[in-house]
């Protein structure tokens, strides 16, 4: 316990940072990216391992991803290691000439652990310990658990540390940072509140313990607080702020205990990674510190409506778009680990897919700059859970489904595209001009589901419609933590950042002061790092940054209609809206025009030395509001646009310029004549594809 609270403390007190921005030297740029698939030998019969193997070899992917899910098959027994069926599967992948991706199995416990030491599962709101059964149910702070994840990782990392063909290790499975109330959770979260607030009287003063009797008079008197047990009026938010970040360090870490486990054994060519769930209320990758890089798990289509009358069949383009960009934080480079090959068992109905969705969902990845596209799985298996889960080839193992053909004729194109390759290539200036940062902290968000004011709010989604219309106009978004340098990018977005300091109000106003274009939203700097309000106005640490005070805030009911006005277009809203009260200098961009209220600032600007910020008060329904703001502050300078519709998404990257269709209408690019069509057609059909050069 006291080496894993070492590492805990180092997290808390030091901030967990990525690791150098290294994982490049794995994908050599010049392959742009590289294409795998999940294989799980254990669940069929020997005699066709070498048939399977062949198969993929035969359909163009590069590397194997393996073992995920075989600890019971690695280890049966306990203290007993059997590895000869799995040296089989990788000498058949040598043979073939595919790489391998070997993977730590610590997501699926075998039934020995269960069942001779169950203090190493997980405990649930309601203190009932997980069941055998299925996966992510170990306590990752228990230390016998610790233990044998140690064990077998380190067996593995012997075996494969040193392999050539293997070319890296992927973590766990889609670690969530899982909540848990067990006693080696309760002492655990313990030991975090200890080093973080040193005092019981601090943690008091934090959580705001006064508020109906919560005081504690020492750190073991606090237990978790369980949402279960206290009823909805009892949620401490600031308790709850707190295991939540709980959970996400102690995630971070259990990462980062097997990566060091490994870095003991493999060679510098073999990378370690891990595959979080898209972008999810437990996926921080910036809190990892021994990870290379940091991959994704991407399930576009699983029975939602999406963009128009065929939005069903070509998914959510938001599973790609913001994760794409989001995971590049640890490490500087990302991709797909996991993506859907078809229909998937778990939607709330499973349809099939339009010919070509899965290839339009690779491109999208590679565009967005993915350097691995990885689907799980290769054979549709034939029983359990997941039985209705497709795969790349269909249930006889022979027959590629139509995500197999679709990934097939991604990879052809992919190698036609090796040879156009064209190294150190500029961005494109009118590129470079729309240069765009959207400020992330998933604790914020983590605050504002908690406590939303308005069933309208939107919370993991607001952030990505900034996103989404930034794209429609043109430009080129990262997503960046706090932490970044802000002078990279002409234009920073700031949305419903609700924690601040007084440093990142500082160092906002000299990204501004120096000539950057701040857009910042309502709900940003309304409390401290605590989650508390502050002790004067509303948003009062930003209220000199934006030049003007906000002075209330209403939310609308579900069918009420408020009304904005920007120069002569009116604009809806019922979600949110901050009335504004300007400083004489500040410039009044929108106002409300009607109730009770009407003539009240929403939108307001001004200019700091060379820059300038935008307060947006108002969140409107389709955003259209914040998207004309957006170009006019483009715009404004010297910046063009463009105006792409919905789903239609345009990237640079490597010399090529791709565009992919997520509409269920067709759309005509326009593009240079003296222009270069390497793969598709000028008019993007839905899940169309093209990529250009010019």
């Amino acid at each position: 316990m006291k080496k894993y609270l070492t590492a805990l403390l180092l997290s808390v007190l030091c901030g967990i940072t990525a690791k150098s921005q290294t994982a490049g030297k794995y994908f050599p740029e010049k392959d742009l990216i590289t294409t795998g698939i999940y294989y799980y030998p254990e669940h069929w019969k020997e005699n066709q391992w070498e048939r399977d193997i062949k198969k993929i070899s035969d359909m163009g992917y590069e590397f194997v991803h393996l073992a995920e899910f075989a600890w019971f098959k690695m280890e049966p027994e306990e203290g007993r290691y059997d590895f000869t069926w799995l040296d089989k599967v990788v000498s058949l992948c040598i043979k073939y000439k595919l790489k391998v991706l070997m993977c730590t199995p610590s997501a699926t416990t075998p039934a020995w652990m269960r069942a001779n030491y169950p203090e190493t599962f997980v405990m649930d709101g309601h203190y009932i310990r997980g069941e055998h059964g299925t996966r992510g149910l170990g306590s990752i702070v228990n230390q016998k658990y610790r233990l044998f994840v140690e064990k077998i990782v380190a067996e593995m990392g012997r075996r494969y540390g040193q392999n050539k063909e293997v070319i890296g290790w992927q973590l766990d499975n889609e670690p969530d940072a899982k909540p848990d109330y067990s006693p080696s959770s309760q002492q655990a979260f313990r030991q975090w509140l200890k080093i973080k607030y040193k005092t019981i009287d601090a943690l008091n003063d934090a959580w705001g313990t006064a508020f109906w009797s919560q005081w504690y008079n020492n750190f073991d008197q606090v237990m978790i607080h369980n949402t279960n047990l206290v009823g909805w009026w009892g949620n401490n938010p600031h308790a709850l702020l707190d295991f939540k970040r709980y959970c996400a360090d102690a995630q971070a870490e259990f990462l980062d205990f097997q990566a060091a486990t490994l870095r003991r054994y493999v060679s510098d060519h073999q990378y370690i990674t891990t595959n979080y769930t898209a972008v999810s209320p437990g996926s921080d990758p910036g809190r990892t510190r021994k990870l290379d890089f940091a991959s994704y798990t991407a399930y576009p289509n699983g029975g939602s409506d999406n963009i128009g009358e065929l939005g069903f069949r070509l998914g959510d383009s938001r599973a790609i778009l913001f994760a794409s960009e989001y995971f590049k934080k640890a490490g500087g480079v990302s991709g797909v680990m996991e993506i859907q090959p078809g229909p998937v068992n778990w939607g709330s109905y499973n349809p099939l897919l339009l010919p070509g969705t899965v290839r339009m969902w690779l491109y999208h990845t590679f565009a967005a700059g993915g350097r691995l596209a990885c689907s799980y799985r290769f054979r549709q298996i034939l029983y359990s859970s997941e039985q209705y889960h497709s795969g790349v080839v269909q249930t006889d193992g022979l027959t590629p489904s139509p995500g197999g053909e679709d990934y097939m004729q991604f990879i052809k194109e992919i190698k036609e595209l090796r040879k156009q390759y064209r190294p150190n290539v500029k961005t494109p200036e009118r590129l470079a001009a729309r240069s765009t940062a959207i400020l992330w902290n998933l604790e914020n968000y983590w605050t504002i589901d908690r406590q939303k004011q308005t069933t309208q709010w939107d919370t993991w989604n607001y952030p990505v419609k900034f996103m989404e219309i930034a794209k429609s106009l043109g430009a080129t978004v990262d997503v960046v933590p706090e932490t970044a340098d802000l002078s990279k990018y002409k234009i920073v977005i700031v949305p419903a950042y609700e924690m601040v300091d007084t440093a990142l109000v500082k160092k906002w106003n000299n990204y501004v002061t120096n000539g950057g274009h701040l857009i910042i939203t309502c709900r940003t700097a309304t409390k401290n790092r605590m989650g508390h309000f502050w002790e004067g106005k509303p948003a009062a640490p930003i209220s000199d940054l934006i030049g003007a005070q906000v002075i209330a805030t209403d939310m609308l009911s579900a069918y009420a209609k408020g009304d904005v006005q920007m120069n002569t277009r009116h604009y809806v809203w019922n979600n949110w809206a901050d009335l504004l009260q300007p400083d004489k200098k500040t410039a009044v961009l929108a106002t409300y025009d009607n109730q009770f209220y009407k003539g009240k600032s929403a939108v307001v600007k001004r200019q700091i030395g060379k820059g300038s910020v935008t307060y947006i008060g108002v969140a409107t329904d389709d955003f259209n509001l914040e998207k004309d703001i957006l170009r006019d502050t483009y715009t404004s300078t010297g910046a063009t646009t463009e105006n792409y519709p919905p789903g239609v998404y345009v990237y640079w990257r490597d010399g090529f310029y791709m565009a992919v269709n997520y509409s269920s209408a067709d759309y005509t690019m326009t593009i240079p004549d003296s222009s270069k069509i390497l793969v598709g057609e000028k008019t993007l059909k839905p899940a169309g594809v093209l990529v250009w050069s010019e």
